[in-house]
């Protein structure tokens, strides 16, 4: 029987735009680019989500491949004020979250995420109906890791054959199929379905 359903985050509670925050801080388009893909498109952003570099690390890294001062300036915006202008909560998904938690089941976030969005989880719709949040940078591993959904369900006391897991990329849900916790791949974003194979849990 399943009782807790466990979402992932980005692209399934809320929309993420990786360069978004590049054009609140630079006009050219070139100078864009080049910062953006220093900074999310690297090796850092992976490691500041398995929590294994600090930010101020991770910064001097992703400055050194820049050309510029100006450029290395603008890194340093970008890679401190992202997470106000990339991410958006998704509404309809909030919405869902309370349905569910009135529904009965306990609600669970286990995502890749770096530890600075442990002070920003106002941005997750329905965050008050959560009953626990696990962000990768705290255990040092990441989705599809086996080791990552370990870790949620000791954290949680919780039992893998009891929890549904929700999450935009195939391969994370194989993951937890891998160890006894099985899941709906939103890859689609399409809300409907989702909602019509939720309604099916519990009435096979």
């Amino acid at each position: 029987m399943i009782k807790n359903i466990v979402f992932d985050m980005g692209k399934v509670l809320v929309d993420y735009e990786g360069h978004k925050v590049g054009a609140v801080f630079m006009e050219d388009e070139a100078e864009r680019k080049e910062v953006c893909t220093s900074v999310f498109d690297s090796q850092e952003w992976l490691l500041l989500d398995m929590g294994l570099i600090s930010e101020e690390d991770a910064l001097k890294r992703m400055q050194s491949r820049l050309s510029t001062d100006h450029a290395k300036e603008m890194a340093k915006l970008c890679l401190k004020h992202w997470h106000e202008y990339n991410m958006y909560p998704v509404k309809e998904m909030g919405e869902l979250v309370r349905e569910l938690k009135e529904q009965g089941y306990g609600i669970y976030l286990c995502s890749n995420a770096s530890l600075r969005l442990l002070t920003y989880t106002n941005i997750i719709p329905g965050i008050e109906y959560f009953d626990g949040v696990l962000f990768s940078a705290e255990v040092k591993c990441m989705k599809p890791q086996k080791e990552m959904y370990d870790h949620f369900f000791e954290r949680f006391h919780l039992k893998p054959e009891e929890c549904f897991f929700i999450d935009d990329l195939l391969m994370n849900v194989e993951g937890a199929r891998e160890c006894g916790m099985d899941g709906y791949c939103f890859a689609d974003r399409n809300i409907d379905a989702l909602k019509e194979c939720l309604s099916k849990l519990n009435k096979q």
